[in-house]
This record gives C-alpha cells, sequence and structure tokens, in this order.
C-alpha cells in the first residue's frame, strides 16, 4: 500500500509441525508480505541448522520478506535451565531430554551461539526472543509479601548477577554480530514488566543489544501495553501483534490447565479487549518502524501476526490475522498534519 511503513507478516512458532517450506507457502497463500519462522525451521536435522542458502532459496521461492528468526523456546531455555523446570521440556530437542541442568544450559548456550550466526548469515539483524526465569520462580511470581531477602540471601541480587553472568558470552556474541536481541515482555522470564526490563538493561551497562519485542498481548495484569511500550520505547526493535480478552470474575493466576476456563484468553485480532490500529499507531510514534527499517535496510517494517485463540482453528486464525493487518493496520501513513490543509490556501 502506497505511503504505509508496515507490511503484514507472521510467527512460525505455532506453525512447527509444517516445516519451513510447508510454512512459507501458507504465509504466501495467505497473504502475507513476509514471515518470521521459528529456529525449528531451520534445522536440517535435530539441533544442526540448513545452510545460508538453502533459507534464502526458500523465501525466495516464495517472495517472502524475511522478517526475523523466533528464538523464543531455546533463549528461554537457556536461561531456564538451572532452576531444574519441567515447564520448558516441550522446547527441548529430544536427544537433550535427560540432559542436566547444567548440560542443558551449555548445549543450548552453544545452540543460540549458532543460531545467531545462521541469522547473521541470511541477514537477519533483529531476533525476538525472550530470556528465561534467570531470577527464579518465587520472584516471577510477584507473590506480594515478598519473602526475597533474609540472612546470607538475596534473590533479587542473586538474580542481577545470574542474568550478568549467563547472558554474557550470548550478549558478547550479539554485538560482535551486530545484532539485536529483542525481549519479548512476558510473564515467566527474567523482565516481566518494563520497569524490570529496563533494569536488565542498567545491570549491563546499557547493552545495546538488550532491545524489545513488543506484544501488546501480554499487558493484561495492571500494566497496560501503552504505557509499557512508551517507557522501553526506544529499545523496541520487533514488533507481533495479538489479541486477547479478559474474562470478569476468574483469578488470572488461577491453575488452570485449560485455556477454555482462564481469565485471560488470546483470540482472533479483530474482537479482543485491545484497539490494534492504536497499537500501530504507538508502534509509529516510539520510533519501531523507522530504527527496523534502518538496521534491516528495508522499506517497511513487520506487524508479525502471531493470532492464537482457544475456539478457532489454527490456520484459519492466522489466515485471518494477515488478512487483517493488511486491511487494517498497513494503512498510509500522514505526511504532515491534518491542520496543514485547513486555511485560505
Amino acid at each position: 500500500m502506497a505511503n504505509s511503513i508496515f507490511h503484514s507478516s507472521i510467527e512460525g512458532a505455532q506453525h512447527g509441525p509444517k516445516g519451513l517450506d510447508n510454512f512459507l507457502a501458507f504465509a504466501k497463500a495467505s497473504g502475507a508480505s513476509g514471515a518470521q519462522p521459528s529456529n525449528y525451521m531451520l534445522e536440517s536435522e535435530e539441533g544442526k541448522f540448513k545452510s545460508a542458502q538453502e533459507i534464502n532459496d526458500a523465501f525466495e521461492k516464495n517472495e517472502l520478506k524475511i522478517d526475523g528468526i523466533s528464538g523464543h523456546c531455546a533463549f528461554w531455555v537457556h536461561t531456564s535451565a538451572w532452576t531444574g523446570t519441567k515447564s520448558g521440556h516441550p522446547f527441548i530437542h529430544g536427544g537433550n531430554q535427560d540432559k542436566s541442568p547444567a548440560e542443558l544450559e551449555q548445549w543450548y548456550e552453544d545452540y543460540c551461539l549458532r543460531l545467531m550466526d545462521t541469522c547473521a548469515e541470511i541477514g537477519v539483524k533483529i531476533i525476538p526472543m525472550f530470556w528465561g526465569v534467570a531470577f527464579g520462580w518465587e520472584l516471577a511470581t510477584g507473590y506480594p509479601w515478598g519473602f526475597w531477602a533474609g540472612p546470607g540471601f538475596d534473590l533479587m541480587k542473586e538474580g542481577q548477577e545470574r542474568f550478568v553472568n549467563k547472558t554474557a558470552k550470548i550478549r558478547e556474541h550479539a554485538n560482535k554480530n551486530g545484532q539485536y536481541l529483542a525481549h519479548e515482555i512476558h510473564p515467566g522470564t527474567a523482565a516481566m514488566t518494563a520497569e524490570e526490563f529496563n533494569m536488565l538493561v542498567d545491570i549491563c551497562d546499557g547493552d545495546k543489544c538488550l532491545t524489545v519485542n513488543a506484544d501488546p498481548s501480554h499487558c493484561w495484569e495492571g500494566e497496560d501495553w501503552e504505557t509499557r511500550f512508551l517507557a522501553v520505547g526506544e529499545r523496541v526493535y520487533g514488533c507481533h501483534v495479538k489479541n486477547f480478552t479478559i474474562h470478569k470474575g476468574v483469578p488470572t493466576r488461577k491453575m488452570e490447565p485449560d485455556w477454555h476456563k482462564r481469565a485471560m484468553q488470546f483470540t482472533d485480532l479483530a474482537t479482543g479487549d485491545l484497539n490494534m490500529t492504536r497499537y500501530a499507531e504507538i508502534m509509529i510514534r516510539i520510533g519501531y518502524a523507522k530504527r527496523y527499517c534502518e538496521v534491516m535496510g528495508t522499506e517497511s517494517a513487520p506487524l508479525v501476526v502471531e493470532a492464537e485463540s482457544n475456539y478457532r482453528d489454527g490456520d484459519a486464525t492466522s489466515a485471518d490475522g494477515i488478512a487483517w493487518v493488511r486491511d487494517n493496520l498497513c494503512f498510509p501513513v500522514a505526511q504532515g498534519s491534518f491542520e496543514d490543509a485547513m486555511g485560505a490556501d
């Protein structure tokens, strides 16, 4: 669309079984201009990546832009393995299921470094991801009593030191490659609020590779999306488009495995609680689109659809989301104020 600084794209994590070729074909058939496959889709065999030529050829075949590689799962496992959690095992390769926490951490550090190199080879400088539970599950709960410090221990301070040390090699590699690691501020990660993300930046001495992948659908517990992304605006380098609804009277922290019965549920883009047009406008205001285009050398920035629904078919929800973003959010951008056209002249 003329004068639009955005194009419609799609996240690949929810489409893992398709593999890279089928995922890109689905994205193209659904009307996307670009795509953001998951790290698993780049693998030629378990833990090993396809060549840059193979990946580029797949995108060229489907006439799609490479809008980043979703590395969320691998980075989360790396920074969460120390806790011994089993909740990350769906993300862990089959051959690693029985590894110790220390072995997992080392394996996924190496995996992330190789993933970053593969991204560099295909020209991807912005990697959407999220850091794991570096501060431990106690702090991740946000439990209001806050029994997090006492004689001989300080979980916040220990978490800060842990994050700095565990991510040091990865951050150094990102800076060497000229890449930006775009953390998705998200429950159960190292930064669940804007304030916490800015704290990570502070303890890492302003490391420029620490950036944000915006996603408004993870703002359901007090911090609204506009407050969050204005607070981290200059570090937003990635952008997901996703919507949700909150069912009144249901506790948001209810231990309920059935998504149908939870308070927060993801929805199709058009019918959730968020005004997605206002969200796209804030992405322009904070400079996301301009920043992305400058880093990636493109003429438009992706609005990456990650439409999920507890009731609608996954492919249908994604295809509908791609079309909705294309038709509603990739609008012609004003070149000045409407006031400029008012008056006698």
